[in-house]
């Protein structure tokens, strides 16, 4: 059963949000105001924050540009994980990512439809690793947004959650890197 360990100390976590959208602006981003409030409610940073069209090469720019930055840790985004044919996040992730995290897409599911029952079949949220930097790829929702951070991304993102959690195994990221 999953717990808090209140012997270990909280280690906050820096975070970029990118909003995929050909419409949205900062003023009516919901979504990214929503994972901004979240990372910074839960004693995190936010480090960066943008909001780029639905342009494949565009948004792995911008993904590799903050993976190759020490001073971002995690990135999420948001939109553009649906089945039209402007929905090109999930492929501009996997343009960048060394490994995905594959259960998080299956967890994810297993969230969604306790929310939103078979809906949940039209997204296309995955995450991975590059770099030493997790990258989550959410649904352009609000309430998609919440739904991940709630039930998953905030106990990972927690050192004291516990049997395990994303950030105790920061430090071997990389490690691949280090051995050559």
């Amino acid at each position: 059963m999953t717990r808090i360990d209140s012997e270990k100390p909280f280690l906050p976590v820096r975070f970029a949000v990118l909003t995929v959208s050909d419409t949205r602006v900062l003023d009516t981003d919901k979504s990214g105001d929503l994972l901004a409030a979240c990372i910074t409610g839960a004693g995190h940073t936010l480090a960066a924050r943008a909001i780029l069209p639905d342009e494949r090469g565009e948004i792995a720019d911008q993904l590799q540009a903050w993976c190759a930055d020490p001073a971002i840790d995690a990135i999420l985004t948001t939109g553009g994980t649906g089945l039209t044919g402007r929905d090109v996040t999930v492929e501009a992730h996997r343009d960048v990512y060394e490994k995905e995290i594959e259960a998080f897409g299956t967890v994810f599911t297993l969230v969604s439809m306790q929310k939103i029952g078979t809906s949940a079949i039209q997204s296309r949220a995955c995450a991975g690793v590059a770099q030493g930097t997790y990258l989550f790829a959410l649904p352009g929702s609000p309430g998609a947004c919440r739904d991940a951070w709630d039930e998953i991304l905030a106990p990972q993102f927690d050192y004291r959650h516990r049997p395990c959690n994303f950030v105790e195994i920061f430090p071997r990221l990389d490690e691949h890197l280090r051995r050559k």
